[in-house]
């Protein structure tokens, strides 16, 4: 036979472009228009009702960016439609290639009552299936002209202070129309069987028989009259259709789902009606699918319509009630994982899942995080003390080196917990079902011969949307299509429960951090919203310790219950995966700034009141210690008069040839004339810490144009230009001992300048150092190198609650594609016998590499990454003036490591009193470190202690706590007791013996002896 494949597809693709979609709606009138451009930000439904609507027409431009305009729309059915389905076709303007990401509507009735979402991709509103003619009609439309922002390119239309003014979108089509269900269904049909066609190999008979049904469908239809003959062409399709699927087809677990990016190329303020319009969206179109399973995260999300669009919020609750509507995740918000604290990390999920129960009486068991960028190490273990099974990802296709392995596994986290994890092979979390996703999910599936099955999330996302008739329409075709894998429509637990009964066993297991090979941009940029959500958890732990601390010891104290609730509630959602990394635009940075300065201020009031609480009213100074660990004879998490070290001393002298040298009996560190450390001299253990001839403290400044997401990405190339600025305008000694020696050095480079400090201190084993940076370059990136001569293999880096080794080497592809790695307060190399640690307040990105030199020793270069300067989706990024605190601890082990970046981010605080003040809980071995001292959320009055081994080994301790104990036991991170922990013994009144895993997070829960009422109020 003569091959006319090529023929018969290109007739189908134009076909059903120009003459079968066309004939959808068969006939139409407009409807009469409205408009009232409101000004300013969004007003409230009932004010959009009631405005003053001036006439307006289709062709009309609207909508200045970030704008709102409200059309009202009126008509009535022509009398001659009576019987038929009619539909209002709504074009704001849509490209059809953007859902999500332009312009959005969310259409009322009269009432106020919300009807359902518009956007690129669903334009239309059911009037009704056999409407009576004459019908009147009146619908209400609230706009919004998102501006496009996903151009990869400089925008000031990334924020409402810088953007335009210009109409960005033009009324398209706004009419009445006669809807056709068979051109529809035949529509679905031909999409589902050319897609499946385009993807079975071209020798498969499948192909082929396909191909031919194809071709009498399209013979039979009558393309002057599709409405008239689509039936007769759909009775050609039938058998196509109904042939069923192999017995060894892969089996997908379809899942509807809108990713809906807390905020990114939108402000949050529109994420809440972005939520909105996806809820109505999606319960609307459950009542006309009853199998339809819709799954959303996020708990923030839900709680934004529970406050601002009840109504919808009720739809959900009742869709939730029938189980179509399926919360999942048990997270605050889908966070970052990379840079968020471990007691944050434990918020995110009491927060989340708290709601979840007591709004729905849902325990959600899958952690859902598709679009995260890298997954800490730490999550297995989180997962499980959340009391979920199931983890899923998807970002991880991303990777641009090495191709993940696996789609359903064991993932073991660094404490040794397992959590199965599906990683969907579908490699998208906003599948649309199209034959050639589908095709490429069974393709792409590793775990064939042992696996079956794996999960596909569809509907739009990002911007929001979600699933659409026509996705369940392509459900139901590829239910069981010979050719195509099976498709299930069902909730998340039941693939999880399949996968895990039927691959459990057979699973491989991925040992550390699931780390994603790019975006490592996302470690640095916007320095300031990561500055402001480190110091925000900083000022949490403290709050809740003293709060705690004057709840149980100050009669009349109440605990702030409310309060930090809330402020936790604002830092967590801040930590969503495109604030916290810095991939959002302009306003979302900006209004974090502001947000992140307000929640600071209250944070420290609750810690001032609290403090003087404790303290009394005196004239004596008593130093606060929040850190876990005690200092200058302050116990850790009490408050006492500071010790002063008599037989200690700062010394500072001139150093031949320029500079200074500062030593204090620990350390002696040696500053050149150019204001860069030469030496730092470990005297305890004579040796120099940094390589020999390698200046430290080095700021260096490298081109930063990645190749595709400039706020995201750090593309490995950088590294091949660098520019040390070893110039210094100024050099001067501004502190001169006893207890401190500080030398100070401006640089200039380019458009801005830096100043740094170095600060040697009494009794301290590290060197303190500052940058304060006016930083005002474009496409850069800032670097401060440390130079040590250490053996190092590996490096080892804080992440919650412990750390995690990477190699220095670059034996693999694994290890050279980690060429920038995330560390929390500290990172650390070592070999036998001694190491070095670098300490911060607000820096995430780091680079380790190793060198060997000429005298046979090696180098091993510590770099932090301090600022960049990309230009998207923020041109502002970055500039100004920024403070960043470091520090270098030569000799340090890991437990050095941990006390010093406690000490940098928990500074002393000084307040006027009386009295000393005994800390609530101690725990008398330092590798044992206390994470959290509070009131518990049921507000009982039980004081809760998160406790985690630090060092990576066995840990036997004892706590002892300061007040009266009748109970103690471990729970989960609700606070609920663990199942298979039986209550710990109580000796003494006070005292827990305590036997610790590597790295296990142990959450207390003591039951107080003898507590008033005033701390519980």
């Amino acid at each position: 036979m003569h091959d006319d494949r090529s023929i018969v597809e290109h007739r189908l693709r134009r076909v059903l472009d120009e003459r079968v979609r066309p004939a959808l709606y068969s006939a139409s009138v407009p409807l009469e228009v409205g408009r009232w451009d409101a000004p300013g930000e969004p007003v409230p439904v009932a004010e959009g009702l009631a405005a003053p609507y001036a006439p307006a027409a289709a062709g009309d431009a609207w909508g200045p960016a970030w704008g709102t305009s409200w059309l009202r729309l009126t008509g009535r059915v022509p009398e001659e439609w009576a019987g038929c389905a009619v539909e209002a076709v709504l074009d704001l303007g849509f490209d059809l290639n953007m859902p999500g990401f332009q312009s959005e509507g969310l259409v009322y009735r009269a009432n106020g009552e919300a009807v359902k979402a518009l956007n690129p991709r669903n334009a239309w509103v059911r009037i009704g299936d056999r409407v009576a003619g004459g019908e009147e009609v009146e619908l209400y439309v609230e706009a919004a002209a998102n501006p496009v922002l996903n151009v990869q390119r400089p925008t000031y239309e990334g924020d409402r202070l810088t953007s335009g003014d210009a109409p960005l979108y033009r009324l398209n089509r706004l009419d009445l129309a006669v809807f056709e269900p068979a051109v529809w269904e035949l529509i679905q049909d031909l999409e589902v069987l050319g897609g499946l066609m385009e993807q079975l190999p071209e020798d498969d008979a499948r192909r082929h028989e396909i191909l031919r049904s194809l071709e009498r469908a399209l013979d039979t239809l009558d393309t002057d009259d599709v409405p008239g003959t689509a039936g007769r062409a759909r009775a050609e399709l039938a058998a196509a259709l109904a042939a069923p699927a192999r017995a060894s087809a892969h089996r997908l677990s379809a899942v509807g789902h809108a990713h809906i990016d807390s905020a990114w190329l939108w402000p949050l303020r529109e994420t809440v009606r972005k939520v909105a319009r996806t809820c109505a969206n999606m319960t609307a179109l459950m009542d006309d699918h009853p199998d339809f399973v819709f799954a959303m995260s996020q708990a923030q999300q839900l709680a934004w319509i529970k406050e601002h669009r009840p109504e919808v919020f009720a739809r959900v609750k009742k869709k939730i009630a029938s189980g179509q509507f399926v919360p999942v995740g048990g997270m605050w918000v889908e966070s970052d994982t990379n840079m968020v604290g471990g007691e944050a990390m434990a918020r995110q999920f009491l927060y989340g899942k708290r709601f979840f129960l007591e709004e729905f009486g849902i325990e959600t068991e899958e952690v859902w995080l598709p679009d995260s960028f890298g997954y800490t190490a730490a999550m297995p273990q989180l997962v499980k003390l959340a009391g979920a099974k199931w983890f899923l990802t998807q970002k991880i296709s991303w990777s641009q080196t090495n191709t993940f392995p696996h789609h359903t596994f064991w993932w073991e986290g660094i404490d040794g917990t397992r959590v199965f994890t599906h990683f969907p092979p579908v490699d998208t979390y906003n599948s649309e079902l199209s034959g050639g996703e589908l095709a490429h999910a069974a393709r792409n599936y590793r775990e064939k011969g042992r696996g079956t099955r794996s999960l596909v999330p569809f509907g739009h996302g990002d911007g929001g949307g979600g699933a659409t008739r026509e996705m369940l329409a392509r459900a139901e075709r590829f239910r069981d299509l010979e050719g195509a894998p099976r498709v299930e429509i069902e909730r998340p637990a039941a693939f999880f429960e399949k996968a895990h009964e039927e691959y459990a066993e057979a699973a491989p297991v991925w040992v550390g951090e699931l780390y994603l090979e790019l975006h490592r941009g996302t470690y640095t940029s916007q320095a300031k919203t990561k500055q402001g959500n480190r110091f925000s958890e900083s000022l949490l732990r403290e709050a809740e310790l003293w709060a705690a601390t004057a709840a149980v010891r100050v009669p009349g104290y109440s605990y702030p219950y409310d309060a930090l609730e809330r402020l936790w509630k604002t830092v967590l959602l801040h930590q969503f995966h495109d604030i916290l990394p810095g991939s959002s635009i302009a306003w979302v940075h900006r209004e974090a700034r502001e947000t992140y300065a307000r929640v600071h201020a209250e944070l420290r009031d609750i810690v001032d009141t609290a403090q003087r609480a404790l303290a009394g009213s005196g004239a004596e100074e008593i130093v606060f210690n929040a850190a876990p660990h005690a200092r200058r004879g302050v116990p850790a998490g009490g408050a006492a008069r500071a010790a002063t070290a008599h037989d200690a001393r700062v010394t500072a002298e001139e150093r031949p040839g320029g500079g200074w040298i500062l030593a204090n009996g620990l350390l002696r560190a040696e500053i050149d004339g150019s204001g860069l450390l030469v030496s730092a001299y470990d005297l305890r253990a004579r040796r120099e810490t940094l390589a020999p001839g390698r200046p430290a403290n080095l700021l260096q400044l490298h081109p930063d144009l990645p190749n595709f997401w400039d706020a995201w990405d750090l593309d490995a190339f950088y590294r091949h230009r660098v520019t040390d600025l070893t110039d210094a305008e100024e050099l001067r000694l501004t502190a001169d001992g006893p207890d401190a020696a500080t030398v100070e050095v401006r640089r200039a480079f380019g458009t801005s300048t830096v100043t740094q400090t170095l600060t040697l201190r009494a009794g301290a084993a590290v060197l303190d150092l500052t940058a304060d940076v006016d930083w005002h370059e474009r496409e850069k990136i800032l670097k401060v190198a440390f130079p040590l001569d250490v053996k190092a293999d590996r490096s080892a880096a804080e992440t919650q609650f412990g750390h995690v080794h990477r190699p220095t080497h670059t034996n693999t592809s694994w290890e050279t594609a980690k060429f920038e790695i995330c560390a929390h307060r500290w990172i650390q190399v070592e070999e036998p016998g001694w190491g070095a640690a670098l300490v911060n307040d607000s820096t995430y990105g780091h680079d380790v590499t190793r060198d060997v030199r000429r005298d046979g020793g090696q180098t091993t270069t510590v770099r932090l990454s301090l600022l960049r300067a990309p230009r998207y989706p923020d041109p502002e990024t970055d500039q100004g003036r920024h403070r960043l605190r470091y520090a270098l601890a030569p000799g340090a082990g890991t437990p050095d490591a941990v006390r010093e970046g406690h000490r940098i981010n928990l500074p002393e605080r000084a307040v006027r009193g009386a009295r000393p003040v005994e800390p609530l809980v101690g725990v008398d071995n330092d590798a044992v470190v206390v994470e959290a001292v509070k009131l518990a959320e049921d507000r009982g009055g039980d004081l809760v202690v998160r406790l985690y081994e630090a060092a990576g080994g066995r840990a036997g301790a004892t706590l002892t706590a300061g007040f009266p104990v009748t109970a103690a036991y471990a729970t989960d991170l609700l606070e609920r007791p663990l199942a298979d922990a039986p209550p710990y013994t109580v000796a003494d009144g006070g005292r827990v013996t305590l036997a610790l895993r590597p790295f296990q997070i142990l959450t207390l829960r003591l039951s107080r002896g003898g507590q008033g009422a005033s701390e519980t109020s």
